[in-house]
């Protein structure tokens, strides 16, 4: 099957009939969530992923995505026998028409990006890469990796060449994690490139099929290389703009969320919300990737600089107001309870989440006794190795509490009332620190009580009951 003279329709048949193969590689939220997309479309998927463990789970049907429909496309796929999940990749290559690539980069210590997985995996493609097949890079990026570092090991490796013998194409992945499939297939457009018009043309063929919004073909690698990072530094730089913001209100005694809805009733404005940083493995790396390409050439790109570091920095925020409030208690012997570990709420995904800095400095500055919730993280190896109790139970980690502090905006937490959190922690005082403000009965603060949120003013009520 030649991927590069496919027409849609030839491509339509061979998805309907499971001849078209798809091999996925990294099998992460991402690459789980296009091969849920790809299964329902119809056509056959190797899931690919170094983590031995992983690949066992997922051909018994144990995905433990959070997403329903992820895992039912997986678990229909292997009851069908059209998915299997592997680890040997160049096989995978050699019976694939299709290679979705959506290994993450992340950043050495310097802050600068490290490519060497996605090299890894390039090699392991070329290893078994045919006439005729189709890659596509899924991944986020610094922009030039799909054609200088992708390219040349692919060809070097195998003896072909891009876009005579085998297609080669960027297209950003757009999912908001919890609803993936439904990004995919509905409510975003699909970003495609190409190395070259044939292989433009035959990304832009495939992903037609599955994505409703259509496709947007963009001049060249580069230009949806660059695409993604933009849509990332965008919002870095917007929450940066909301967590300054809201902290003018704070020592104002106003209240952020008020004014930010006045605000934004007016169309040109949409000030986001704030809260105890940004994490995730997307908008905290886009930043940096686009200052690297900067500092190549000479641009200094301050205001985006600025706002990663002002994000950076909200951790430290959320542990002064800790420290300030527990000085309005006066109290000792001090048992802090971190609600949520995810960076987001509703999902898992703890990756480079602010809670693991809030904790790191707690820690530093003395506080010993910490106990952190989550509803959807069942473990978690730093907080193992710093002897921190991780825990499903929301009664169990804030009995006892001095301070409550909730830094991820699980829709869990957004039922709590301050009466709640107050008689569950059996404490005479508690200071609840609300650093996504999910508590809605903020003013009305009972006795015994401190409330503090990252865009509102400090209101307490201490006398004892």
């Amino acid at each position: 099957m030649n991927m590069l003279e496919l027409t849609r329709e030839e491509l339509l048949k061979n998805i309907r009939s499971g001849t078209l193969i798809i091999a996925v590689y990294g099998l992460g939220y991402v690459g789980l969530s296009l091969a849920a997309v790809w299964l329902r479309a119809g056509a056959k998927v190797i899931g690919v992923d170094v983590n031995s463990q992983k690949v066992r789970l997922l051909n018994k049907g144990i995905v433990g995505s959070v997403e329903k429909a992820v895992n039912e496309a997986i678990k229909i796929g292997i009851r069908k026998s059209m998915f299997k999940a592997v680890e040997d990749g160049v096989e995978a290559a050699r019976e694939s028409h299709v290679k979705l690539i959506t290994i993450p980069v992340w950043l050495n210590e310097n802050k600068q990006p490290v490519l060497d997985a996605i090299e890894s995996v390039s090699k392991t493609i070329a290893y078994g890469l045919k006439r005729g097949d189709l890659i596509i890079l899924e991944s986020s990026v610094p922009v030039g990796t799909t054609e200088e570092v992708v390219k040349p090991i692919l060809e070097k490796i195998s003896g072909l060449s891009a876009e005579l013998d085998f297609g080669l194409a960027y297209s950003p992945e757009r999912i908001y994690i919890g609803r993936a499939v439904e990004d995919i297939e509905r409510n975003y457009p699909k970003i495609i490139s190409g190395i070259g018009p044939k292989s433009l043309r035959a990304a832009s063929n495939l992903y037609s099929l599955v994505a409703k919004k259509g496709v947007i073909e963009l001049p060249s690698i580069k230009h949806a290389e660059i695409e993604k990072l933009f849509e990332g530094v965008y919002r870095d730089v917007n929450i940066a703009l909301a967590n300054q913001l809201a902290l003018l209100c704070k020592e104002l005694g106003l209240d952020y969320d008020q004014v930010r809805r006045a605000a934004n009733s007016q169309p040109f404005c949409h000030l986001h919300k704030p809260g105890a940083g940004v994490g995730g493995a997307c908008i905290p790396l886009y930043s940096y990737f686009i200052q690297h390409l900067a500092n190549k050439i000479n641009l200094n790109l301050s205001l985006v600089e600025e706002s990663r570091k002002i994000n950076e920095n909200m951790p430290h925020i959320v542990v002064d107001i800790i420290e300030e409030a527990l000085k309005t208690l006066e109290t000792e012997k001090v048992k802090i309870a971190i609600l949520g570990l995810a960076f987001r709420g509703g999902i898992d995904d703890t990756r480079l989440s602010p809670s693991y800095e809030i904790i790191k400095m707690l820690k530093n500055r003395g506080f010993k006794l910490l106990v952190v919730h989550d509803p959807y993280v069942a473990k978690d190896d730093f907080l193992e190795q710093n002897n921190i109790k991780l825990t499903n139970d929301l009664a169990e980690a804030i009995e006892y509490s001095n301070v409550v502090a909730i830094v991820t905006d699980h829709p869990e937490y957004k039922s709590l009332t301050l009466t709640q959190l107050k008689n569950m922690s059996k404490r005479e005082k508690l200071a609840i620190i609300d650093a996504r403000h999910v508590i809605r009965d903020w003013r009305k603060v009972p006795k015994g009580v401190l409330y503090a949120g990252i865009g509102r003013p400090l209101i307490y009520n201490l006398n004892s009951e």
